[in-house]
């Protein structure tokens, strides 16, 4: 056999043998089994990463970070990022850039958790049938979705998740939004309440599969929710109240992630301040607290600076940052017990009631914890909080900013334009480059994400160059 005919014969038994594979064989060729899809993976496997993503992208990420500048719980130092933000530069509060990582991760949250929320209600890998799953996920959702509109105000949504069928997806308003966000919080009360939990065991590092912990949590974060839409809806303050008071008498005591407990990882604001120095102590916060206030201490008000301050703001080594953020293993607060306490006094007061009881509990609460997390012994939150006067809304809201201070910055930033809305001065910015030759240089929202300004003409258009943040208002603060 010459050389050339050999070749034809080689080339056609390695052509035969090719083709003689069968469509299975070739059908696994190129499948990682060892990673499968998202698609064929149970609705429950799906819960610890939700619940992990939720709390360090969205909640303690850089939503909380800048926010902490724009409500001068922090001032913003480093001669960096923060630093830009602190002096109010359009370089930083109004670029797309900005928050362009936790826009995507925020949106790729809700991504998953509606993979979570079909793969139940359609019986999808061996998903059916179980509530407390699909409970959660709606939760965790509601909680992702009002992060995203609370922050940017009008955002793609409605058509956001059609993958290729919509690329370029139209902005819904906020209002829209919000209505969907109380419908998703209503069905996971539902859901949650007609099951016992036992699906979520194995995957919850948040409640370890306690339902009532997470139904306990959908009313508090309803609470929320409604209190949001005290300007605009007439109703909300009297449901918040009911749905505060329903959270307290199912045991709520915070829906608060503990589980990575500084192991595996450390508190998000642990980690950004350490490798970072990005933040430093505010004199606003420490001016609120009164007496023998035990926080002072914890937050380290000793060196605390004006907010604005410029040399404050250019230097990181002279100054300090809370004591607490030295920890790494303190909780992140999705929704913090403090936090529901101070709602509750708020729509008591506004209803004309006496709030004492939900306002000391708050102060106390606060106290009490950041003591147990830096081991002072001594410190008594209820013993404080009964030297404080009958409140009145302005102690409400300033006993929550401090309270807030640890980690729930956004919370607050929602507060501040909230009663500013309302005509209600009870937290009074005072960083001098809030205002720049008479023109507002405190953002009423946050810039979109970098990714769907680029790819998105409806979001470039709401876009424009940016400085829309200085005056559009979201719906929920006009």
């Amino acid at each position: 056999m010459n050389m050339k005919k050999y070749l034809i014969y080689t080339l056609s038994v390695a052509a035969l043998t090719f083709t003689s594979c069968g469509d299975d064989t070739m059908d696994k060729i190129n499948k990682d089994t060892h990673h499968p899809t998202a698609e064929i993976v149970a609705a429950r496997l799906q819960l610890s990463d939700a619940i992990m993503s939720t709390a360090f992208s969205t909640v303690s990420g850089d939503y909380a970070f800048y926010t902490s500048s724009l409500t001068e719980q922090l001032i913003g130092s480093g001669n960096n990022q923060l630093m830009k933000a602190e002096l109010r530069q359009s370089v930083e509060l109004a670029a797309s850039t900005t928050f362009n990582n936790v826009w995507g991760s925020t949106y790729s949250n809700i991504m998953s958790l509606n993979q979570m929320i079909d793969k139940v209600q359609n019986d999808i890998a061996g998903s059916g049938g179980q509530l407390d799953i699909l409970g959660a996920a709606q939760l965790l959702k509601a909680i992702n979705v009002g992060f995203l509109t609370d922050m940017h105000g009008d955002i793609p949504y409605s058509e956001a998740f059609l993958g290729s069928v919509n690329m370029q997806p139209a902005l819904d308003s906020q209002q829209t939004i919000y209505a969907d966000i109380m419908k998703l919080i209503d069905d996971a009360i539902s859901n949650l309440g007609n099951s016992n939990g036992k699906n979520l065991a194995e995957q919850d590092i948040l409640f370890h599969g306690n339902i009532n912990a997470w139904l306990a949590s959908a009313y508090a974060i309803k609470a929320r929710y409604l209190i949001h839409q005290s300007k605009v809806n007439a109703g909300a303050v009297a449901q918040a109240k009911e749905a505060a008071n329903k959270a307290l008498e199912l045991g709520f005591t915070g829906m608060n992630l503990s589980e990575f407990n500084g192991v595996t990882c450390d508190n998000p604001w642990s980690a950004f301040v350490w490798s970072r120095y990005y933040t430093t102590c505010s004199t606003h916060v420490t001016g609120y607290m009164v007496g023998d206030d035990p926080r002072y201490e914890y937050y380290n008000g000793d060196v605390a600076v004006d907010p604005g301050d410029e040399e404050a703001a250019k230097i990181s080594a002279n100054y300090d940052y809370p004591l607490y953020y030295d920890l790494g293993s303190q909780p992140v607060h999705i929704m913090s017990y403090s936090e529901l306490c101070f709602i509750l006094a708020e729509a008591q007061l506004r209803g004309g009631e006496d709030a004492t009881d939900a306002f000391q509990e708050g102060v106390a609460a606060s106290i009490d914890e950041q003591a147990a997390w830096l081991g002072d012994d001594e410190a008594d939150g209820a013993a404080y909080a009964a030297t404080l006067p009958v409140p009145t809304l302005k102690d409400v809201f300033q006993q929550k900013y401090i309270a807030l201070a640890v980690d729930g910055q956004p919370e607050t930033y929602n507060d501040i334009r909230r009663l500013k809305a309302m005509g209600e001065d009870y937290i009074v910015l005072t960083n001098p480059f809030n205002n720049q030759s008479g023109i507002n240089r405190w953002p009423e929202v946050l810039p979109y994400g970098n990714s769907s300004v680029l790819s998105n003409p409806n979001v470039a258009a709401a876009y424009g160059d940016g400085t829309y943040v200085y005056s559009t208002k979201a719906w929920l603060f006009k």
